[in-house]
């Protein structure tokens, strides 16, 4: 009967042990690795401001702002204006989209973050500006560019010259992560 004994009470310090080494193991933080994927995982947020500037001989004389938030590896589109009815023939119409169009694409790639951007800024020009006719003329900026940017510091991601004046178009852009 002794040896029952022994032999049953090792058997519950078995099942003891056995028990507590599951207990521990489901405690056991989550491998550490698997955390950094699913992190990686997550996509990282950030807000673009863009700033178009109106510069004349050197010195702004007028800019406006733009901000987007954006995924990184998504795009995204800003685009403010009007739909300006021109008659090209008696009684028919068509339709000029005027103003601003920005459209961006954000990518990260080996710590850098990759830009992408396709900007169209248009506007009817002043009577002053525009030729003898009686059609108005429109007048249009297009800035396409494929950079790399830091974020928090400004870049200027085109300069363009107006050919009719002493004015010069400047788009700029600020990356800022949000998360």
């Amino acid at each position: 009967m002794p040896g029952k004994t022994i032999v049953i009470v090792a058997a519950l310090w078995g099942a003891v042990l056995l028990c507590s080494a599951q207990k521990a193991t489901a405690q056991e933080p989550e491998n550490p690795t698997r955390a950094q994927a699913a992190e990686a995982l997550q996509p990282v947020a950030y807000r673009l401001d863009y700033s178009v500037n109106e510069l004349e001989d050197g010195k702004k004389i007028n800019s406006r702002q733009y901000s987007m938030n954006l995924n990184a590896g998504d795009a995204n589109n800003i685009k403010i204006g009007a739909r300006v009815p021109v008659e090209p023939k008696n009684g028919e119409f068509q339709y000029l989209d005027i103003g601003t169009n920005i459209w961006c694409r954000l990518r990260e790639r080996g710590g850098s973050l990759a830009l992408e951007v396709r900007a169209e800024i248009s506007n009817i020009a002043a009577p002053d500006q525009q030729s003898q006719q009686s059609r108005p003329v429109v007048r249009q900026v297009q800035i396409n560019a494929s950079t790399v940017v830091t974020p928090g510091k400004p870049m200027t991601l085109g300069l363009v010259d107006d050919p009719s004046s002493r004015r010069q178009f400047q788009l700029e852009v600020t990356v800022t992560k949000l998360r």
